[in-house]
């Protein structure tokens, strides 16, 4: 088992053994490649790999969840086949515990909730809306946040998710008037400098699906004044 910090490509890696990498994402990396073309960050980490141990060939790698494009923070991927199937066991079980950071300017009415809200995806805008009562083709969502800290222009709260729905932080957390910081799409009045969301996965624990050895892994925030302050 080890710990590394890559400079390669701009990757950080944040956990590595023989089963699993950790990396912590930034804004704009794509965690899967898509229609847009753009390098995804799992033909990155294959890279990384095969000139870190000199690999001929293909480089096996299973992604085992996502991230939205402008969020950052932690993302794993299965370097073996025999880890995919079993940390995709972890994420289907709900055994894998995943906590955010969100920053928001509205301070929400309650300073801890647990939101329930049905969602529904437009897939022409790829944008979820979040109902009180069940609709056609919804989905239920629920989450837990409690603030953390008082900035001075934003609120940090820290989220952990009972489900992983289309954008679910997101659109819920706007549903109660306080969207993300930087999140045009969900209702917050500018963007970011570098069109990112102010949504950061910070931390996840779980079982190792080989070794069985707990794993808690922390992300470290973005480099950015308002991220600094939430420390």
């Amino acid at each position: 088992m080890s710990k590394v910090l890559s400079n390669k490509d701009n990757l950080q890696v944040i956990y590595e053994d023989n089963h699993i990498i950790v990396v912590n994402k930034r804004a704009g990396d794509l965690v899967q490649g898509d229609k847009t073309g753009d390098t995804p960050l799992s033909d990155v980490i294959k890279n990384y790999i095969a000139q870190k141990y000199n690999k001929p060939g293909n480089v096996y790698l299973g992604t085992v969840h996502r991230l939205d494009r402008p969020t950052t923070g932690l993302v794993i991927f299965s370097k073996t086949s025999k880890a995919l199937p079993r940390l995709n066991k972890l994420f289907v079980s709900k055994d894998i515990s995943k906590t955010y950071w969100a920053l928001v300017k509205n301070r929400p009415e309650k300073d801890a909730d647990t939101l329930i809200h049905w969602l529904k995806k437009n897939p022409k805008n790829n944008k979820s809306t979040a109902y009180i009562k069940e609709v056609p083709d919804s989905k239920k969502a629920i989450l837990h946040y409690k603030i953390i800290k008082k900035l001075d222009n934003y609120f940090l709260l820290e989220v952990n998710l009972e489900t992983g729905r289309h954008h679910q932080i997101r659109s819920q957390l706007s549903s109660i008037g306080s969207p993300i910081k930087g999140d045009l799409k969900y209702g917050f009045d500018r963007s970011n400098k570098d069109a990112s969301i102010s949504l950061h996965a910070r931390n996840i624990q779980f079982t190792h699906p080989v070794s069985k050895d707990d794993i808690n892994i922390t992300a470290p925030l973005p480099k950015d004044p308002i991220w600094n302050a939430c420390l």
